[in-house]
Parts: C-alpha cells; structure tokens; sequence
C-alpha cells in the first residue's frame, strides 16, 4: 500500500499521446520532420558541381568580379588557398562572357580609363603622372597578349619638355616579362616587342628600350649579336630553315612513290655569311681601223719653196715670162737649143693626228651574305612491302632502276651542283620498326566518363538511402507505436468506479507493479468497490 505521503495522481490524468488528438499531433510533426529531412537530402543531391571561372587575379579584379557576380545572382565560391573562384559549371561561359563585356579581369593593369576618374581642380602635375600611368598600363597590357608573355610591366621615363636644344633628352623605357613556363622569346619577337614600344611613345628610340624577363636575362641586348663561333643566331636560323626545307622537298617528292613512312632525308648546308664588295676595270685589245670608232682628228700642211733671181731688179723682173714660141725649123738643119729659165724649188710638209676610243669596262660587284658554297644530302628509302598468294608480308629491296629514278628525283629537288661540290647518297635499306607500342586499356572504372557517372549515381543513391533508413527506422516504428497505442475513456467516465470495467487489464501500457499499486491504492481509498469487482468476478466464473 502506497504511504499517506506520497503525491496522489488524479485517475482522470492520461498521457496526451494516448489521445486520438495526441496520436494525429505526433503523425503530423513525425510527417513534417521526415519531410524536412527528405528536401534537405534533395537540396544535397542537387547541389552543384562547380568549376574555375578565374584564377591567378589581383585582389581588386577579384573584388570587382565578386561584385559583378552578386549583382547577376551566380553562387560562387573561393578554392583552397583563394587562388581561384568556382561558380557553377553550367554558368562558367554566360559569367566570363558578362564579365568581359565590363572589361573584368583588368589585369592588375591600370590603362585609359583611369583619365575617366579625373577629379576636378587637378594640377597639371597630376594630369601629367596619370597619363603615364595610363599609358604604361596600356603597352602592359599590349605586351601580355602574346602568347609567350604571362604578365608584364612598362616603365616610362618622359623628360621634361626644354626650349633650349641642348637640354632636350630623349624619353626611355624598360620592360620587364614574366614569360609562362617553357617558353621562351626569340629575337624577332624582342625586336617586335621593342618596336612596338618605341612606336608608342612620342620621341622614343629603339634603342632606349629594354626588355628584361624574370630571370634577371637582359634580352633586349643588341651588342652581343654573335656566339662564341661567331655566328649571328638569326643566320644559325637561317641554315637550319633551308637544310629543313631541302629536306622536306625530297621527302615530299619521294613520298608518294614508296610511302611517307619509308623515306628519310636530311640535308648539311654550308652557307658563306660573308659580304664582299669588288671593282673591276678591264681593256680589250685593238680592234680593226674600220670599225674603229674616231674620238679625235686632227690634219696640218705646209708648204716652203724658193726661185734663182734673173734680170734688173726692177718692175721689169718681176713682169711674168712672155709665152714661148716654137722654133723654125728647116730641113736638114737641126733645131736650136734654147735654154729654159731656171724652175722655182717648193717643199711641203702634212702632219694627220687621229685618236680613237679605247675599249674600257669598269664592273662594280657586291656580293651578299647567305649564299651556298656546298650542299650535301642523304636519303635512306625503305624496301618495298610486298604480298605473295598466300597473303605472307615479305620485304624485298628496290631494283637498280628504281635507285635510280629516285636518285634523279633527289637531284632535281635538292638543286644538285657538281661544280660547286655538292654529294648525294641514297641508300636502300629496311627500316628497323621498332616494337609496336602497347597502349593498356583504361580500366572502366577510370575512365573519366565512367567516374562522373558513378558520382552522380552514387549521389542519387545515397539520397534514396538515405531516405529509406528515415521511413523504416524512424517513422515507420513511431506510426506503429502511435497506431498500437489504446484509446483511454473520455474524462468524467472512469472504469475503474464501476463494477463492471476491467481496470486492471490494461495490455501492453501498464507494467504489473503499476497495475498492483493501483489496485492497492482503490482498495485502501474505497473498499466497497474492490468488494463489488471481487464479487463479479466470482459470479461470472461460477
């Protein structure tokens, strides 16, 4: 029997759970939470992958981009380390497509548009550094989209403007290159680069800009032109396109007699860089008078005479002589002998000077770099595959006529010279084919394709999993307990104060010592009553 001090429970007092109430008020928030649990493991499985949209940008493009980002409602998220930024990969193409149109990422660089923030009442001073902010930032920016450069950085030195000639000093500018890793910069691509910062820059000279790279290496460096052999590296270049280019005609005009796998040619060229200049003056020999042409002529005469003195002096003597008459003659008789006057005596002297054009050539002959003292080449031809009847593969050399024809073919490609030394070998030989490479399959379980799948399968397994242990460890057991749970009488209606109610059968919700201490609390409170039940029960088993 319960003591007098112990706290007396009222009969009407029922657990709110055995209530139909009770029982559709647990279902309720039993059905809410598996609900809630069920969108939670959803939203997971529907969580998506993300992917690089930028990565290796300053802090204030990645404050920009992130602004951006928020404005057009995309999720991001940073990668271990904040060196990268993830959005979601069906977003990546529509968020750098938006963000480029802004102009995001700059590139650390500042360019033109930083005249577009000029604040009102700025000194000329301030006008002057920005420009040249602006400007470096834009060669900077330039200079990285070739391929080769990473990132880069322009110096500008400009000197103050002087009206006075001998003060006036030429502006500079230094470069300095951040290439990506294994690549490297020839010299047209730093003569490209130093001219292109030349022609930007008002009064700037190629030859105050230097390019250094992030090595420390000064590439811009026009005095050591040579190697240790002496030779420039363009023409080292040079030598190495043409032996390249010999090589590539002979292999493409053999190529499609024997295949393009059973020939190789390669071609040694010696070039002379060196430059000559030559004056030649030449002189022909005499050729005939007729033909001969006449520069000068030149043609003198002259004559001296003198006559013996006869007569008077006097205008008498130098009367002319009277005509002579003809003697009589008379037969038998001889003629007589007259005297003639004595005859003038006259000397005459012609002097001819004639000079004529001597045959003359002056040749002036400059001879440039890069022409080809000796070539040599050598070609190596694979042996014929052939096919009997009985589908044997069989390896059988080329005939001497076919030696022949290709050798022809080689001389005809390579500009063959025997005078200037040039040597031909072509041999005939099987190839050794090395073993063939043996490529192992990818597991299906690595393959790329296979991996995502079984992520995503594994994902939606997970969930239904997940889903199931909910049901069958937690709701199912609660709406079982709810379901097996009896129905108590209404307040005001207690079974216990008749005769007829069972009170103490209570299956499966009281224990026995709660039933026996019931029952010994009735029995102390109302005796009568337990009497009554006692006596029922007897009745009803006699």
């Amino acid at each position: 029997m319960a003591g007098a001090g112990e706290m007396m429970v009222p009969a009407n007092v029922m657990d709110f759970t055995r209530t139909a109430g009770g029982r559709k008020i647990m279902l309720m928030l039993g059905a809410a939470a598996i609900i809630a649990v069920m969108a939670a493991v959803w939203l997971w499985g529907q969580q998506p992958t993300y992917r690089v949209l930028f990565a290796n940008f300053s802090d204030r493009d990645g404050g920009a981009i992130v602004a951006e980002l928020e404005k057009m409602n995309i999720p991001y998220k940073y990668a271990e380390g904040g060196g990268a930024l993830l959005v979601p990969a069906n977003r990546v193409h529509d968020a750098r497509l938006k963000l480029a149109a802004q102009g995001l990422p700059k590139g650390g660089n500042v360019g033109f548009e930083l005249m577009e923030n000029q604040k009102l009442g700025s000194s000329q001073f301030l006008e002057q550094v920005n420009f040249q902010r602006a400007m470096e930032g834009e060669l900077a920016r330039s200079i990285e989209s070739l391929s080769a450069v990473q990132a880069a950085r322009v110096h500008l030195a400009m000197p103050k403007d002087s009206i006075f000639v001998s003060e006036q000093k030429q502006p500079t500018a230094s470069v300095l290159l951040n290439l990506h890793a294994g690549r490297v910069l020839d010299a047209q691509q730093v003569s490209a680069i130093v001219h292109l910062v030349a022609s930007s820059v008002p009064e700037l000279s190629p030859k105050n800009v230097t390019i250094v790279d992030q090595n420390g290496n000064l590439l811009s460096d026009t005095t050591r032109t040579a190697n240790a052999n002496g030779m420039d590296p363009s023409q080292i270049k040079y030598v190495q396109d043409y032996q390249q280019s010999v090589a590539k005609r002979i292999e493409s005009i053999i190529s499609p007699i024997v295949g393009a796998e059973n020939v190789r040619a390669e071609a040694t060229a010696d070039m002379d860089f060196s430059r000559s200049e030559q004056a030649v003056e030449s002189y022909k020999p005499n050729q005939t008078p007729d033909v001969m042409a006449i520069r000068s002529q030149q043609t003198s005469e002259s004559q001296n005479g003198s006559a013996s003195p006869a007569g008077v002096p006097g205008a008498l003597t130098n009367q002319p002589p009277a005509p002579a008459t003809a003697p009589i003659t008379v037969p038998g008789q001889k003629p007589a002998v007259v005297a003639a006057p004595a005859a003038p005596t006259i000397n005459t002297h012609k002097d001819s000077t004639v000079n004529y054009e001597v045959d003359k050539t002056i040749q002036y002959v400059q001879k440039a770099g890069g022409g080809l003292k000796r070539l040599s080449v050598a070609v190596v031809v694979n042996y014929r595959k052939t096919v009997d009847k009985t589908g044997k593969v069989a390896m059988k050399p080329l005939s001497p006529a076919e030696i022949t024809q290709i050798t022809n073919l080689v001389k005809e490609a390579m500009g063959y010279n025997q005078a200037r030394g040039d040597t031909l070998n072509v041999v005939n030989s099987s190839f050794a084919s090395p073993p063939p490479e043996t490529i192992p399959d990818v597991p299906l379980w690595k393959q790329p394709q296979t991996i995502d799948l079984t992520m995503q399968t594994g994902k939606y397994l997970l969930m239904a999993v997940a889903l199931l242990l909910l049901y069958l460890r937690m709701l199912k057991p609660m709406l079982k307990k709810i379901a097996e749970a009896p129905a108590l009488p209404a307040p005001g209606h207690d079974t216990n104060l008749h005769p007829g109610g069972d009170m103490l059968a209570l299956p499966g919700q009281r224990n026995y010592q709660e039933n026996l201490a019931r029952a010994q609390k009735l029995a102390n409170e109302d005796p009568r009553v337990v009497a009554n039940i006692v006596k029922t029960w007897v009745g009803s088993h006699e």
